[in-house]
């Protein structure tokens, strides 16, 4: 490689990135200002994603979110979604690249949550009951998401309408989520299903193991544990 061709690669590395720098979305930056909230530390990497009905989203101190995620609320810019957030992202969280959080009634993402890069989370879905009119034209069913604090999304994993995962929970990298999982459930596979749990007897543990190991001969019963 000539002498030339350096530095002109380093130019335009080092160009980039100031773009990158520069076009960042932080609390001090004039699209910061029109954010519900974002917090102290927050940063949204450049190039951003689709990102609008910011007055919408709220987002929490230090938290940082990657290229290319699409921050959205409602179907559309300048829509009048009532006075209060409806997309709330906790303090520290990391969003990888390519993630889409899009937001109709209600997300809520605790703190200290992480994903991998190319998450997908939203709280409505189109339907499909009227079986004469196309999918894509009947008026979409919604239910909010909560994601508990300290859960850590695979990438690639896809996070549905009415899901409720407790907190410190794992979704396994391509899941398909959806429903109510209690705290530190390890969900897989599409459908998602709980395929580890913790407790304190037993640590990390399979579904039904509790069970089982409570029914062994002096171990513990369901009985014994309720009375």
């Amino acid at each position: 490689m000539s002498l030339v061709r350096r530095a002109v690669g380093a130019l335009i590395h080092r160009a980039y990135g100031a773009i990158r720098r520069a076009g960042a979305i932080t609390p001090a930056a004039p699209a910061g200002y029109r954010f519900g909230r974002i917090g102290d530390g927050v940063s949204i990497a450049f190039p951003p994603g689709a990102i609008f009905g910011e007055r919408y989203i709220e987002i929490g101190d230090h938290t940082l979110i990657g290229e290319r995620v699409s921050l959205s609320c409602g179907m559309g810019p300048g829509l009048d979604l009532g006075p209060d957030s409806i997309l709330r992202i906790g303090g520290g969280c990391s969003i990888g690249r390519g993630s889409h959080v899009v937001a109709h009634q209600s997300i809520d993402v605790g703190d200290d949550v992480f994903t991998g890069p190319y998450v997908y989370i939203t709280d409505q879905n189109h339907v499909y009951d009227d079986p004469d009119v196309p999918i894509g034209r009947q008026w979409p069913r919604n239910s909010p998401v909560s994601i508990g604090s300290g859960s850590w999304i695979g990438a690639g994993a896809i996070i549905l309408p009415g899901t409720r995962l407790g907190r410190q929970c794992v979704v396994a990298g391509g899941a398909v989520v959806r429903g109510e999982f209690p705290d530190h459930s390890v969900v897989a596979g599409v459908p998602a299903k709980l395929v580890r749990g913790y407790t304190s007897e037993l640590g990390w543990h399979a579904p039904g193991a509790l069970l089982a190991h409570r029914a062994r001969p002096g171990g513990w019963t369901e009985q014994a544990s309720a009375g």
